[in-house]
């Protein structure tokens, strides 16, 4: 999770992430290599006293910076748009789960199991145990397994939600009325949270998400309690 004062990105904790965090330094050095060089041109003109006639009327230089501004958008593009395939492709989810948003709290349904569904409340302040984070932590965490491709079906029962877990490159728009799927592959077991990134009321910011992935012999013996339990 976030740090105090953190400038950057969460560890990525998904290999979508990875990609993601891999295309964001990319995109910035791009960004910093172009500022850097504006700003020497920019302090050259300011502080140069002679004028070269070439810089201010050749075909050549007119030609170069029309096509080297096409040539780093190709560059930034051809990443992204690959990352956006990344993202849509789902393929053979070894689990699927659904998550419905409700003012205020999210409610999980895991479809390939015949009873196996519970809703997640934060857990208010005074009945935090210590350790645990103020306004991210939930009553029943989702638990998926390790390494294993998990859908995830985002809908919402009321208003406009979004289902966002920032290490896992998770972001999903819950619309009342429509079913939005995702996917996902948690690549080391840890607990990650998330929230609610959509203003869907009063209190928007009191229904986190907490994903818990664990090894797959963990939660088949997790799902096993839960299911007995129902």
């Amino acid at each position: 999770m976030a740090h105090p004062s953190q400038l950057g990105f969460q560890d990525a904790a998904s290999p979508v992430m990875e990609e993601l965090l891999h295309f964001h330094d990319h995109a910035l050095m791009i960004v910093f290599l172009i500022s850097t060089f504006v700003l020497y041109i920019i302090v050259m003109m300011m502080t140069a006293k002679t004028t070269n006639k070439y810089i201010l009327d050749s075909q050549e230089i007119e030609i170069i910076w029309t096509f080297l501004p096409a040539l780093i958008l190709i560059l930034i593009a051809l990443p992204s748009l690959r990352i956006l395939y990344i993202m849509d492709e789902i393929n053979d989810p070894h689990l699927t789960i659904k998550a419905m948003g409700h003012q205020w709290y999210w409610s999980y349904e895991y479809t390939d199991y015949e009873d196996l569904a519970f809703d997640s409340y934060m857990i208010p302040t005074q009945d935090l145990a210590p350790g645990q984070f103020r306004l991210l932590e939930a009553d029943h965490r989702m638990v998926v397994p390790v390494e294993s491709p998990i859908r995830v079906l985002v809908s919402a029962e009321d208003v406009l939600h979004s289902w966002a877990v920032p290490s896992l490159g998770m972001k999903m728009d819950a619309v009342p009325g429509r079913l939005n799927q995702t996917a996902f592959i948690a690549a080391r077991p840890g607990v990650f949270y998330g929230q609610c990134s959509e203003i869907c009321g009063a209190n928007h910011s009191f229904m986190p998400i907490v994903v818990e992935a664990v090894p797959l012999e963990h939660f088949e013996n997790w799902s096993s309690l839960m299911l007995e339990d129902a």
